[in-house]
């Protein structure tokens, strides 16, 4: 039952990530850029065919979509078992659990899109962070939160 709060969190964040990618989708032409921030953020439709920051994107594009779905597929099971797993860290399970819903979101993109729709454009004068997503951050966040909890817990085990 008290695992119950976790799995919402993981739920909310695919939805969340499903709703923002809907909206860009319907909203706007594929490479279309609206500027928010003049100078520092837009809003934009891109299809990313890699994984972050465009990773694998010139692969051929059969063995690149079997290689995510595969990957993706182990990589949200053993987060399940790790949440699972852990017992003792709420910051630990609140870690997967952004991960998780973000992992979902860019999996379900992959499945029937082939490839992930980001909209969230940063940058600074002519330097632009690589577009990302709802999803991205979520796992972003999540990993820097578990990074966090491995730090706090080594501590913790030291003293």
């Amino acid at each position: 039952m008290k695992n119950r709060i976790f799995i919402i969190i993981s739920f909310l964040i695919l939805i969340l990530d499903q709703y923002t990618k809907y909206l860009i989708k319907k909203n706007f032409h594929l490479f279309e850029i609206k500027p928010i921030i003049k100078g520092f953020f837009n809003l934009t439709y891109i299809l990313n065919p890699g994984a972050a920051f465009g990773f694998l994107a010139n692969l051929n594009e059969k063995y690149r979509q079997l290689f995510f779905v595969l990957v993706t597929f182990i990589a949200v099971i053993i987060v399940i078992y790790l949440f699972i797993k852990e017992n003792k860290s709420i910051l630990r399970k609140i870690s997967y659990s952004l991960i998780l819903g973000g992992a979902l979101g860019n999996f379900i993109d992959r499945l029937f899109i082939g490839k992930v729709v980001d909209f969230l454009d940063f940058y600074i004068s002519t330097y632009h962070w690589p577009a990302f997503n709802v999803a991205d951050s979520s796992i972003s966040i999540g990993i820097l939160l578990l990074i966090l909890d491995m730090v706090i817990d080594k501590k913790e085990d030291s003293q």
